[in-house]
């Protein structure tokens, strides 16, 4: 393979579940120039690290000629790749339709909900027809690569930070505020812990904003930077909480109407916190006996 494009959108818990499977594919053709249509800021973290060599946002207009017409131009360009890999929404076929654009073109497609647990074992093993053989279902983010599948935990922290993000991409998966307040001053009162409080778009600038020092809508690599600091993580079902064990945090995540067989990353150092499909019957003692065990 020369040049594989791969079709991936979603957020950022949805990319990094995809990791493995870029992993994968860079081991099998490590000269390929290998590009990636869908969350470009997300993507960023695979293209410094050498997995991708070009990213494409998934917001661009020409992408919705897939599902049309192709220009002439577009089509050239599509035409260029030896593999084109899609994990795109393509319920009535008619992506697939448009390929091959010539007759030695290999295109593969998955859905793009995953139908395997954990998640990430779905998009590694889309790559059986092309002979490689999935292994490992979780990536970490070092200096300069990605690691796949360690044999063993990431080393312990020493510092004294722990960080909280109190949200997610959706109101139902999100214990309450007013319980993460009171984990906040325990933790500080009995533990004399420095709390790092992560919030984006999705959560109230005003969020925990007294208990800690504020990481509000930092650049990606900032917040790797900042994780990669961090003794211990506590999150619900989210792109940050898959960031910060994709930084080899400790964390506890908290799961309520999502299957964290599927959701939660598949690694050594993270547990789940689960009593139920309502996050909020999980007690704020629930959360201190688990932090006790970190």
């Amino acid at each position: 393979m020369r040049k594989i494009l791969v079709l991936r959108g979603g957020a950022l818990g949805d990319f990094i579940v995809t990791l493995p499977a870029l992993v994968l594919l860079r081991e099998r053709w490590p000269d390929a120039r290998i590009e990636l249509a869908g969350n470009a800021t997300a993507a960023q973290l695979a293209r410094s690290r050498g997995l991708l060599d070009a990213v494409h946002s998934q917001h661009e207009a020409r992408w919705a000629a897939l599902f049309s017409a192709l220009p002439a131009p577009f089509e050239a360009w599509l035409r260029e790749f030896d593999l084109i890999l899609n994990f795109w929404p393509d319920a009535e076929g008619d992506l697939a339709r448009k390929f091959p654009l010539r007759p030695d073109q290999l295109f593969l497609s998955a859905s793009a909900l995953p139908t395997e647990t954990p998640a990430a074992a779905h998009y590694a093993e889309a790559l059986g027809p092309l002979g490689i053989a999935p292994r490992g279902s979780y990536c970490l983010l070092e200096s300069g690569r990605v690691v796949l599948a360690p044999s063993q935990s990431p080393a312990a922290r020493t510092g004294q930070t722990i960080a909280l993000h109190p949200g997610s991409g959706s109101a139902r998966k999100n214990w309450p505020l007013d319980q993460w307040a009171e984990i906040c001053r325990w933790l500080r009162e009995t533990h004399h812990a420095e709390l790092l409080i992560i919030t984006g778009e999705a959560e109230p600038a005003t969020a925990l904003a007294d208990f800690g020092r504020p990481a509000r809508n930092l650049p990606l690599e900032s917040l790797v930077a900042e994780l990669s600091r961090c003794r211990l993580f506590l999150g619900h079902d989210s792109g940050v909480s898959h960031l910060a064990a994709a930084c080899g945090v400790p964390s506890i995540l908290l799961f309520g109407s999502t299957d964290p067989a599927m959701w939660a990353p598949p690694a050594t150092h993270v547990r789940v916190l689960r009593r139920g499909s309502e996050l909020k019957a999980i007690t704020v003692d629930d959360v201190k006996a688990v932090i006790g065990l970190a």
